[in-house]
């Protein structure tokens, strides 16, 4: 078989990753450097990079994130209390597979998005689903759901995430309505999904947001029982980028 059509086969196949370092092999005249093993090895595993880089461009597209960040990005000063240690052990992301919440708290613009967002990245990078919802908005959808009858297969399509990440948790009260979605939410992903929450407000002060107190024991019970907790704190880095 000829080069043109072994190329032809791979991409028919969708090779593609395969294809290209087939296809650069003649350009960098590589192909003399390996044993037949070695180059069928070099192949495959050009072949199960680009399918990984694929996936993750898709996870990370899907999680509908705001703006990217990534963990090497995270700054350490003294000032905003984040544990090195603790987001180091984070970023293998096992805290997925043990079901785990974390809750970032801290005032506006201490940076809880970003850390959120780049534990998100991360995540992607493993290959794990996530999604990314601001609360206000995530409310609105599926309060729409209720209303044209798709409230089940919306709560389905979250539930299916391996992680959640709930941005600007608390900036409003939480009524009866949302209480009881916010309670699904939370119920579906108990023990069987993980979940980030990023709020300005401390975490005593939780409880306040829902107005049925019965409900908030309930709903809290479950987000902040066994979470890891970051408070950051410090001057705000938006000021800093500023000056």
């Amino acid at each position: 078989m000829n080069t043109n059509a072994t190329i032809e086969k791979m991409q028919k196949m969708r090779l593609n990753g395969m294809k290209r370092a087939y296809e650069s092999s003649f350009e960098t005249r590589n192909q003399d450097t390996f044993t037949n093993d070695e180059f069928i090895a070099w192949l495959i595993e050009s072949e199960d990079n680009g399918r990984n880089n694929s996936r993750t461009e898709r996870l990370l597209k899907n999680a509908k994130f705001h703006y990217q960040a990534s963990l090497e990005e995270i700054s350490y000063t003294g000032d905003r209390n984040i544990d090195r240690n603790l987001l180091s052990r984070l970023s293998d992301c096992s805290f997925i597979d043990r079901n785990e919440n974390i809750l970032i708290t801290g005032c506006t613009g201490t940076g809880k998005s970003f850390l959120a967002t780049a534990l998100g990245h991360q995540s992607c990078i493993k290959g794990y689903k996530v999604l990314y919802y601001n609360l206000g908005k995530l409310f609105q959808k599926l309060m729409m759901a209720k209303a044209d009858g798709s409230y089940i297969k919306e709560l389905n399509k979250i539930e299916s995430h391996d992680l959640l990440i709930i941005d600007d948790f608390g900036l409003q009260a939480i009524n009866n309505e949302k209480q009881m979605i916010l309670m699904d939410l939370i119920e579906d992903r108990n023990q069987k999904r993980a979940t980030i929450f990023c709020s300005q407000l401390p975490v005593k002060n939780w409880y306040d947001l829902i107005e049925e107190k019965t409900i908030a024991d309930a709903i809290l019970d479950r987000i902040i029982h066994s979470a890891i907790r970051f408070e950051l704190q410090g001057e705000s880095m938006r000021k800093k980028m500023k000056k």
